[in-house]
């Protein structure tokens, strides 16, 4: 759209400098709309470019997929894109917590060039800033259709919704689903009120296929983000009991379901072979609600943390005719690299005005190289706390938190530097006798931050929002611990 402006505004500039008439005027500018609706008597015949489907869970853990190691929980589905496609063993969201993770994910940029650090709640009045660029406004630009089923919470005021962002259409819950007044939006409207959470699983399954039965025959772009399985956790009647983790596996295998309700779709038409998945988690396992909170498999810690169970998420792609399958990527990549990598596939300039985290990893994708881009920096909120390069990651001194009914007790610790190959679960503390490396990891953390330049002030007030949001459940619910299970 910002280019079809700029064309308008330079063509009625250059017309009324030379005097010539306004019919002229308004069938150039007719003429300039009509060549730039890539989407008006589009024929898909000849257009090699993939559909892109994201499947986005919420607080899913490294440890809570059959083809990441579960084997209490069935994932069929999930296990035929490791399978078919490839899995990335040590992939990172941005944050450990929810909305950061998703505005990084959508924009390729470090979520505290935007200001956000934390987490919209309903009685939010900020969101995602309106100068963000999404990778729906790119692909919308190319012609593609853009939908979004799901999970938003980059802010539910009017102005930040999906369908201001570059989302043709809309369906979902506009935060998290343990929020107050939870509702279902399609489009900028609440469609419904009272939002039976035992079938959300299954109702974001079937909009998902409408849209793609909708839109076959063009490219599209698809967002299927998941409440589940944050809590409070809900699984439809068909799934209850299925699994051998009780209601939290239950809500897995509906999940994998979903998955295969998407392929199945794809495959009726005939364009899965022509279609990019990418299934993957915004953070790790609520490991204080127990079990219905997941599991961090090999890892340490889970969301609220920047230990590596925190962020490091099960994440997988497949697309039949470009992925080779079977293959296993074991080096880091990042939630950031998505943005320029799918820009790419769909042959999308991305604007040169702004700073981008991610890189294009498409050569990943193809089994032909390796990802070429910068460390990683892990950030509490608006605190730096980690910095990953290689093998090697170092974690500065931790006070430690005594534990609450939303957040699990983490004991103090000096400064940790690991080498993740070695020891993924972050249990060996080698800084006291590797002092160079050490010393370097410091220095390189320093630098990476730095060249981020001055950050803005958080969008999300740290007002001890976190705890009268769960004052507020507390009161309603009950203050025993398993509040959330009671729900």
């Amino acid at each position: 759209m910002l280019k079809e402006i700029t064309k308008v505004h330079k063509v009625y500039n250059t017309m009324n400098t030379l005097k010539i008439s306004p019919l002229l005027i308004v069938l150039a500018l007719v003429s300039i709309s009509c060549k730039t609706d890539k989407r008006s008597d589009y024929s898909r015949q000849d257009d090699d470019r993939p559909n892109i489907v994201i499947i986005y869970c919420d607080d899913l853990g490294y440890g809570d997929l059959g083809c990441f190691g579960a084997d209490d929980i069935k994932t069929p589905h999930i296990d035929r894109m490791a399978r078919e496609g490839i899995k990335f063993t040590e992939f990172y969201s941005a944050s450990p917590v929810c909305s950061p993770s998703r505005a990084a994910l959508l924009t390729g940029r470090m979520p505290q060039r935007m200001g956000i650090n934390g987490v919209f709640f309903p009685e939010s009045f900020t969101g995602m800033p309106l100068d963000e660029i999404t990778i729906a406004d790119l692909l919308k630009e190319e012609g593609y259709a853009t939908g979004i089923v799901g999970k938003w919470h980059l802010g539910h005021m009017k102005k930040f919704l999906p369908l201001q962002r570059g989302f043709d259409e809309y369906f979902g819950i506009p935060y998290s689903n343990d929020m107050e007044s939870v509702v279902y939006i399609r489009g900028n409207k609440v469609e419904e009120y009272y939002v039976d959470q035992t079938n959300t699983t299954k109702t974001y399954a079937e909009e998902a296929v409408k849209f793609i039965d909708k839109h076959k025959d063009e490219p599209f772009f698809l967002y299927l983000a998941h409440n589940m399985p944050h809590v409070p956790i809900y699984a439809s009647e068909t799934f209850l009991g299925t699994s051998g983790r009780g209601l939290y596996g239950d809500v897995i295998q509906e999940i994998d379901w979903s998955v295969g309700e998407v392929m199945s779709t794809l495959e009726g038409h005939g364009i899965l072979n022509n279609t990019l998945i990418i299934f993957s988690s915004d953070n790790g396992p609520w490991l204080v609600m127990e079990d219905h909170g997941g599991s961090a498999g090999i890892l340490r810690e889970g969301k609220q943390y920047t230990f590596e169970g925190g962020q490091r998420v099960p994440t997988l792609a497949m697309w039949p005719s470009k992925i080779p399958g079977g293959q296993a990527y074991d080096d880091m990549a990042v939630m950031m690299d998505w943005f320029p990598t799918i820009a790419g596939l769909a042959g999308a300039t991305i604007p040169d005005d702004r700073p981008y985290d991610g890189v294009d990893i498409s050569e990943i994708l193809y089994g032909t190289g390796k990802r070429n881009g910068p460390g990683f920096l892990y950030f509490d909120l608006a605190e730096l706390q980690c910095y990953r390069e290689k093998e090697w990651k170092v974690k500065l001194p931790f006070e430690g938190f005594h534990g609450a009914t939303w957040k699990q007790a983490v004991a103090p610790h000096p400064m940790l530097l690991i080498n993740l190959k070695d020891d993924p679960g972050e249990q060996h503390n080698l800084a006291e006798k590797n002092q160079d490396k050490l010393n370097e990891m410091l220095r390189k953390m320093d630098s990476a931050k730095n060249a981020m330049g001055e950050l803005p002030p958080s969008l999300v007030i740290k007002t001890d929002a976190d705890n009268s949001h769960y004052q507020h459940l507390r009161e309603v619910h009950g203050d025993e611990k398993y509040w959330y299970k009671a729900w």
